[in-house]
């Protein structure tokens, strides 16, 4: 994985008064960790940011005014709920060489068997590898997969010089059976049943809506 470049600038001010003009001028307040060192506040360039953070575990090489470069990865990003915007970033200083731990995202690619179901039960796993070489994704393929199959973490055919870092007999793909035509009609009836009032109810919701007869 090549590394991306980001010029970054030393933050003095804090607070969330001093991260909203921040992100005004279009920066994003960070902090960097880790090694034992002391946590250093950082402000990074918006647009270049959310470009490297589409990238999944992405090397980051922070230009730092005043300090020199540093490695480092994403460890937790935090964005605005509504509009999506980053508004925070913690990064994780590495060296080169060092091995670290990060959930790397599971794809799957082919077709399983005619008449089966394909659950991802685990979208991500743990693995530990190098952190300048980290792996975006890791594939796996289910062309033909019966049903009855499953795919365990231990199955899983890692990038070089990676390694599982969690669970190896965690379940990571599942392949069933397809629900058939009348059971899926069965469920749509019960749903539908579950969504009506049983006629008791219903009878006496009625009556109590009804305006008492005129005696007179």
């Amino acid at each position: 994985m090549s590394d991306v470049k980001i010029a970054a600038e030393l933050r003095t001010e804090f607070g969330k008064g001093a991260a909203r003009r921040l992100r005004r001028a279009a920066k994003v307040p960070a902090v960097l960790y880790g090694h034992g060192t002391d946590p250093v506040h950082l402000a990074l360039p918006g647009h270049d940011t959310m470009l490297a953070l589409k990238t999944a575990n992405v090397l980051l090489t922070l230009d730092i005014e005043g300090r020199g470069s540093e490695l480092a990865l994403p460890k937790h990003v935090q964005r605005d709920p509504l509009k999506g915007f980053i508004e925070h970033v913690d990064l994780l200083l590495v060296k080169r060489g060092e091995k670290v731990t990060v959930e790397v995202a599971v794809h799957v690619t082919g077709e399983a068997a005619p008449g089966t179901l394909v659950n991802l039960d685990q979208p991500t796993v743990s693995i530990e590898a190098e952190a300048t070489h980290l792996p975006e994704s890791i594939e796996v393929s289910i062309e033909g997969l019966a049903e009855g199959t499953q795919i365990l973490a231990k199955d899983l055919v890692l990038a070089r010089g990676s390694s599982l870092a969690g669970d190896p007999e965690q379940l990571v793909v599942n392949v069933t059976a397809a629900p058939t035509a009348e059971q899926l009609e069965g469920e749509a009836e019960e749903t539908a049943a579950e969504g009506e009032a049983p006629e008791g109810e219903a009878a006496a919701a009625e009556a109590s809506t009804e305006a008492p007869a005129d005696e007179s």
